[in-house]
């Protein structure tokens, strides 16, 4: 799942010879706090509310203006995780995509991310989530996999979320199973420690507070 194939065409981008009022305008209509700017096909960078507002003349083309995040951009071929890493580093609402020689492609919007994650971590697909706590010397996915499959379940999608202070892990397995009875068992059997365990609604609804807390990050 890489940028280009998530590129919205909802969100145009600006020219150099719009002014700040246009793009003030702009960015209320499409409810993000960022556009990008182009010259012709090439991507000069993302003008933000705070660039226009820190000019006394919000009607000047913003060509001349000063971009406080002229790097903020992903390559066509990035993967889905590099978009995010660039949407929360640079605190957007969305992420520009460029191909070769930095010409402009279109941009990734938050909705699109979310949607797209969503595929990624099976959200829709029926089944259980279970929540394991390990240090990371600890960590092998063969043999999680191994312990799943054992009991006739199948691994749909796992991530794994670094505790740096506590140097441990918190590996989160989604399931194509609901009854995961046996499986936490035998979890339990090799020693892992179990977070918890959740069924499909309940798993959702994580999803969703993990969404609320990017929302509450980026501070939309």
């Amino acid at each position: 799942m890489i940028a280009k194939e998530m590129i919205s065409n909802l969100v145009p981008p600006l020219k150099t010879s719009d002014t700040g009022d246009k793009a003030l305008v702009w960015m209320h209509e499409f409810g993000v706090n960022q556009l990008p700017i182009v010259n012709g096909e090439e991507y000069l960078g993302l003008i933000t509310e705070d660039d226009i507002m820190d000019l006394s003349e919000p009607n000047e083309p913003i060509g001349s203006y000063e971009l406080s995040l002229q790097k903020a951009s992903v390559a066509e071929n990035a993967h889905l995780y590099e978009v995010i890493k660039t949407l929360v580093e640079n605190r957007l609402t969305l992420v520009p995509v460029v191909g070769p020689e930095n010409i402009y492609e279109g941009v990734v919007t938050l909705e699109n991310i979310m949607k797209h994650f969503a595929e990624l971590s099976s959200v829709n697909e029926s089944g259980a989530v279970i929540v394991l706590n390990l240090n990371k010397n600890e960590y092998s996915l063969s043999e999680i996999a191994r312990i799943v499959e054992s009991n006739g379940a199948l691994i749909l999608s796992s991530h794994v979320f670094n505790n740096k202070a506590e140097s441990q892990l918190e590996v989160v397995l989604k399931l194509n199973v609901s009854d995961i009875r046996s499986i936490v068992a035998a979890f339990e059997r090799f020693e892992y420690t179990i977070g918890g365990f959740y069924q499909e609604d309940e798993y959702r609804d994580q999803i969703q507070d993990r969404f609320d807390s990017l929302m509450n990050y980026l501070n939309i």
